[in-house]
């Protein structure tokens, strides 16, 4: 039965309100989203384990307890190599600064036509002193952390705030599925379970479509910085290719990593200029080529779709709008598919 206008003007009055409090609240939602979306992509599992006879919080339990195992390898990772890229970095810094001084310093001269004074010896001197102060990578930071206490609390409040709510969000799925159920119209009921189940597939085949995207992302990076010669070609490629679903932080932290390893082990600029290129020419793959192509085919979406859906949720909502980018739109595109359909059907289309 289609709707009334009134009925329509309801449901488009709630959206609205939906939609702004979401916008208001973007801020404090991130941890919960966080937990919907893991808990969403865990929870197949947890019914696998509950349907061989598992308790449910059992399941739920061992469920998140290998995710935790599995962060905890990406950061028996990242931080060893974090911590050795350092430390070697440090020994080579005197070279670089040397290399800048007989190489770039006389261009500067050249070209701004200006007599440039550098002290190589007393800026070794201020650099190797405070490396050898530092100790490590924590106490090389605290400077950085005392001066944006308020942002880190938030952040490891997001990080606590994560697994609890995934624990329990996990905990009572099916609970929050019947409740959710109840409240659906009755008249209502069995095409709103049509829609959902649509929006499900959808959203399985965005999750699918993502997964490749890492690794296909993963065997670029591991490849490309090969070719250039990176020693830690490896680990670098499939940490940076792994964390692509977290839009820019697996580049960033690839980046970081890249540009440390290259520093220590190249001596000239150019190799690390070539490195940089790597993961420009990486994001742009993704963000134009593969995510379209992998993600966007899959749920229907055209690439310019995808595209602009990652630029205007991202400019609206910050991070959070990222990560709800695409199965945001995911879902609007199955309410505008059944939209289409109840307009094409319409007195207002038909009318001639």
């Amino acid at each position: 039965m289609p709707l009334s206008r009134f009925a329509a003007l309801q449901w488009l009055t709630f959206a609205a309100v939906a939609a702004l409090l979401v916008y208001l609240l973007s801020p404090i939602l991130t941890p919960f989203v966080a937990a919907g979306i893991l808990a969403y992509i865990c929870n197949p599992l947890v019914q696998r384990l509950c349907a061989w006879k598992v308790p449910r919080i059992t399941a739920v339990l061992l469920v998140m307890g290998g995710l935790l195992l599995l962060f905890a390898l990406l950061l028996l990772i990242v931080l060893p190599l974090l911590e050795n890229e350092i430390s070697q970095l440090a020994t080579r810094l005197p070279d670089w600064i040397e290399a800048v001084r007989t190489h770039l310093l006389p261009k500067l001269q050249q070209w701004f036509g200006t007599d440039l004074q550098w002290d190589s010896e007393a800026l070794k001197n201020i650099l190797l002193s405070h490396w050898q102060s530092a100790g490590g990578i924590l106490e090389r930071l605290l400077p950085w952390l005392g001066s944006s206490g308020g942002a880190i609390i938030g952040v490891m409040v997001d990080l606590l705030l994560t697994p609890v709510a995934m624990f329990y969000l996990l905990r009572d799925w099916n609970v929050w599925i019947a409740r959710v159920d109840e409240l659906i119209p009755r008249h209502l009921h069995t095409k709103a379970k049509e829609i959902i189940a649509e929006v499900d597939h959808v959203m399985a085949e965005f999750l699918r479509g993502q997964i490749s995207v890492m690794l296909l992302m993963s065997v670029y990076y591991v490849l490309v910085l090969w070719l250039v010669g990176l020693q830690f070609a490896l680990p670098i490629g499939i940490l940076a290719g792994m964390l692509v679903f977290v839009p820019y932080l697996g580049m960033i932290i690839g980046l970081v990593l890249a540009t440390l390893a290259a520093a220590m082990q190249f001596t000239e600029f150019g190799n690390v200029a070539l490195v940089w290129a790597v993961f420009g020419a990486g994001q742009l793959i993704e963000g134009m080529a593969v995510t379209p192509w992998l993600v966007g085919e899959r749920v229907g979406l055209h690439p310019l779709a995808v595209i602009f859906a990652l630029l205007a949720f991202g400019q609206l909502f910050g991070f959070f709008g990222l990560l709800l980018a695409l199965p945001l739109s995911a879902i609007l595109l199955v309410a505008f598919r059944y939209g289409k359909a109840w307009y094409l059907s319409s007195t207002m289309y038909q009318k001639s």
